[in-house]
């Protein structure tokens, strides 16, 4: 489990304000999002309709399904598998740092819709790099023998060992 980076934290709250235009609740990161309620409305405004229905006040286990609804939203938004969270890590403060990782995989993901015009969080999305080589390129590379490739014994000897069996002396 990675330590929690609160600067990182107070980027993510921010950008979620700036996406949302709304105020946030005041409070820690975990506070404001552990009810999943702004987590749902942030994932509707980046593409509307992802979570239907959300609850805004209620028992703990209807809280939780807000949570769970916006990972699925997530999800399918483009945050890949291993930077999703848990529901637990978020309603039970168990890994805040998972949670900021898929927040920030989420605000990644946005660079991939042309639809969202808001701001961008996190590093940018790596775009694709491909290399054309002749035959005659990759004939040279593969049949090349790189400098210290094959191996060297010089200077190598057993002058000053001694006899066999004999125990060496510093």
């Amino acid at each position: 489990m990675a330590p929690r980076n609160i600067e990182q934290e107070k980027e993510i709250l921010e950008w979620i304000e700036v996406v949302m235009e709304e105020p946030l609740p005041e409070g820690e990161f975990a506070d404001v999002l552990q009810n999943g309620v702004v987590l749902c409305k942030l994932i509707n405004k980046l593409a509307p309709g992802s979570v239907k229905k959300f609850k805004e006040k209620g028992p703990a286990f209807l809280l939780m399904e807000n949570v769970q609804s916006f990972l699925t939203a997530a999800k399918k938004y483009g945050v890949p598998d291993e930077e999703v969270f848990q529901t637990p890590d978020l309603f039970e403060a168990r890994n805040l740092s998972q949670v900021a990782l898929c927040i920030f995989s989420l605000g990644r993901a946005t660079q991939k819709h042309p639809e969202f015009t808001g701001p961008q969080i996190g590093p940018k999305m790596a775009t694709k790099n491909e290399r054309n080589f002749s035959e005659e390129q990759i004939r040279q590379g593969r049949d090349a023998t790189i400098g210290l490739q094959s191996g060297t014994n010089v200077g190598a000897s057993q002058a000053g060992l001694g006899g066999m069996g004999n125990t060496r002396h510093m």
